[in-house]
C-alpha cells in the first residue's frame, strides 16, 4: 500500500529518511490469528485444519486475542447459548478493532442475519480455502465461500483429508469420516448447514490414519454428524471401514468410534459388538436417545422407537461386557407431557446411564419445532432439573474399586493436577503427572471413584508402554501430508481476486 499523498515534496520527505512505503499490516501471511471453536469433534477437525492451513502459509496462531489482528471463530448452531456466545464474540472482536472472519454452523446456516453483516465466511465445505479469505480479510475485503463440494455432481464429505492442520493435542488425530445425516430432526439446525450425508472413501480414510500414526498420533476419533449412517451414499457400510482401521492401528494405541442415531446401528449390531470387543477399539458408543416417549419421537422424527434404542443397548451390553453407552436428552421439547417426561425418567432409573447429556430445549430458528406449540419455560427448567438429579443420585464407577486396568494417558486435567488416561471402557482414570506417562499406555490399580472419573495408582513393577510408532510432533507444529509454501493455493488467486466486486464481497 503506497502512500496517497499528491504533493511530491512530502512523498521526497518519507523517502529521504527511509521510512517504509509498505504497511505490513496488509501484507497477508504476516498477522497473528486467535481462533475460537464452539460444538462438536466434527467442528473442531475443520478448525484444527483451518488453523494448520492458516500456519503454513505464514500467519501465526495465537493463544491470546488480545495479541491477534484477525479472530477466526468456528460456530455452533445446536443450542442458543453456543450461538450466543459465538455473536458476543464477534461483537466483543469489534469493539477491540478487530478483523473477524466466521466459520462452522451459524453462518452456513443462516448467512443474512444481521449480526453477521460485513463479515466474510468460511462455509463448513469451504474449509480447504481458509487463507484466501483470510488473505482477503485482513485487505479489509468481505468475502463469503458458502459452496459444496461437487464430484461429478455427487456430493463430497466436504474438505480433502491431507490438508495441512494443527491437532490441539498431537497425541489425539480427529478425522471426519462424513458431513450430514440422512434425518430431518424438527429440533435440529445443524442439518441447515451440514445437509445430507456425503461420505469419504475408506481409502482416504484409511490413509488419514496411517498419516496421523506416522506422526506419533496414539488415539483416534472418528467424529460426524452420525457415524452409523457412514458409507450408505458410497455402497459401503461404518462395520467396513472399522475392520480396514483397526489393522493400521499400532498395538496399544486406540479408536474411539463418534456419534450414531440408533437406526443405522440396529442392522450392524453383530458386527459393531464384535468391533468393540476389539483390544485396540475403546467399548465405548454415544448414541442419543432425546426422548423414552415414542410420541415425542415421533414429533422429533427421530425415526425409531424407544424399544429400538433399547434393543441397541441390550444387545451391545450382553455381547460387550463393561461396554459404556453414553446418550442425550432433551428435556421439554414441544408438546412433551408429564407423562412423557416420566417414561424418560424411567428409562435412567432403569438404564443408569455411566454419561449422560441432558439438554434443556431451545427452539432454533427455522426448524419445524420452533413453530410447535411450546412447554413453558418453568416446566422445562424443573424437567431438566429433576433429570439431573436422577443422574446425580448414582455412582456408576463405585465397583471398578480395587481392579487393576490399562490405561491410555493422553491429555492433562482441567486443574493441571493429574494426568487424564481413559481405560478400555472409554472411562476417564486420573494418573499422577508423570511426564513420561503422556502418551503411554500403563497399568493402574483404581483407588477411588468419583462421578465422572476414576484414580488409579501406577503398578510399581509394570513398565509404560509407548503405542506412538514415531515422536509425536510438538504442540503447535502443522501436519499434514503436503507442503505448503507461503500463500500457494489449489486456487488461482488471480481467478480468486478476479470475483471480488467493487463492493469488496464476492460473488
Amino acid at each position: 500500500v503506497f502512500s496517497t499523498h499528491k504533493h511530491d515534496t512530502r512523498l521526497k520527505e518519507r523517502q529521504s529518511f527511509k521510512v517504509p512505503l509498505i504497511n505490513s499490516l496488509l501484507i497477508p501471511g504476516t498477522q497473528k490469528i486467535w481462533m475460537k471453536t464452539w460444538g462438536c469433534s466434527h467442528n473442531n477437525s475443520d478448525g484444527e485444519y483451518m488453523a494448520g492451513q492458516l500456519a503454513a502459509s505464514g500467519y501465526k496462531m495465537t493463544d491470546d486475542p488480545t495479541q491477534a489482528d484477525l479472530w477466526l471463530l468456528n460456530s455452533c448452531t445446536v443450542k442458543s447459548p453456543a450461538e450466543d456466545h459465538f455473536r458476543n464474540s464477534i461483537k466483543k472482536a469489534q469493539e477491540q478493532q478487530k478483523k473477524v472472519v466466521v466459520a462452522g454452523c451459524v453462518p452456513q446456516a443462516q448467512p443474512r442475519m444481521d449480526y453477521l453483516k460485513g463479515l466474510s465466511i468460511i462455509g463448513v465445505q469451504q474449509i480447504d480455502r481458509v487463507v484466501e479469505v483470510v488473505d482477503e480479510a485482513v485487505k479489509g475485503h468481505s468475502v463469503r465461500l458458502l459452496g459444496q463440494k461437487k464430484d461429478g455432481g455427487r456430493r463430497l464429505g466436504g474438505a480433502r483429508l491431507d490438508l495441512p492442520k494443527i491437532r490441539k493435542n498431537p497425541l489425539i488425530e480427529i478425522i471426519s469420516i462424513n458431513t450430514g445425516c440422512l434425518n430431518a430432526c424438527t429440533y435440529c439446525k445443524t442439518k441447515h448447514a451440514r445437509g445430507d450425508l456425503a461420505s469419504y472413501p475408506i481409502e482416504e480414510l484409511v490413509e488419514r490414519a496411517r498419516q496421523s500414526f506416522q506422526e506419533g498420533v496414539c488415539e483416534i476419533w472418528l467424529t460426524s454428524e452420525d457415524t452409523g449412517a457412514y458409507g450408505r451414499d458410497i455402497g459401503t457400510d461404518l462395520p467396513t471401514l472399522l475392520w480396514k482401521l483397526v489393522e493400521e492401528i499400532p498395538e496399544g494405541a486406540m479408536l474411539r468410534l463418534g456419534m450414531t442415531n440408533p437406526p443405522y446401528i440396529l442392522e450392524h449390531l453383530e458386527e459393531m459388538a464384535k468391533i468393540l470387543n476389539h483390544p485396540r477399539v475403546y467399548a465405548f458408543l454415544h448414541v442419543p436417545v432425546q426422548s423414552a416417549s415414542d410420541s415425542v419421537l415421533m414429533d422429533m422424527k427421530r425415526e425409531y422407537c424407544i424399544d429400538d434404542f433399547k434393543r441397541v443397548v441390550d444387545f451391545l451390553r450382553d455381547r460387550v461386557p463393561g461396554v459404556t453407552i453414553a446418550t442425550d436428552i432433551i428435556c421439554g421439547f414441544p408438546g412433551e407431557t408429564d407423562a412423557d417426561f416420566q417414561e424418560t425418567v424411567e428409562l435412567v432409573k432403569d438404564y443408569r446411564f455411566p454419561s449422560l447429556f441432558i439438554n434443556q430445549f431451545y427452539p432454533r430458528p427455522g426448524t419445524p419445532a420452533a413453530k410447535m406449540e411450546q412447554v413453558p419455560a418453568h416446566v422445562k427448567k424443573q424437567r431438566t432439573k429433576e433429570l439431573s438429579q436422577l443422574f446425580h443420585s448414582y455412582n456408576p464407577y463405585d465397583h471398578k474399586i480395587g481392579e487393576r486396568q490399562h490405561v491410555l494417558v493422553t491429555e492433562e486435567s482441567f486443574d493441571a493436577q493429574y494426568y487424564v488416561a481413559h481405560n478400555k471402557f472409554y472411562e476417564q482414570v486420573l494418573v499422577p503427572k508423570r511426564a513420561e506417562f503422556k502418551g503411554m499406555m500403563i497399568e493402574v490399580d483404581i483407588y477411588e471413584a468419583g462421578k465422572h472419573f476414576l484414580k488409579g495408582r501406577p503398578v510399581e513393577d509394570s513398565k509404560p508402554f509407548t503405542p506412538s510408532i514415531a515422536a509425536p510432533l510438538q504442540k503447535g507444529e502443522v501436519s499434514g501430508l503436503i507442503e505448503v509454501s507461503a500463500h500457494t493455493n489449489t486456487h488461482s488467486i488471480c481467478t480468486f481476486c478476479s470475483q471480488i466486486t467493487n463492493t469488496g464481497s464476492v460473488t
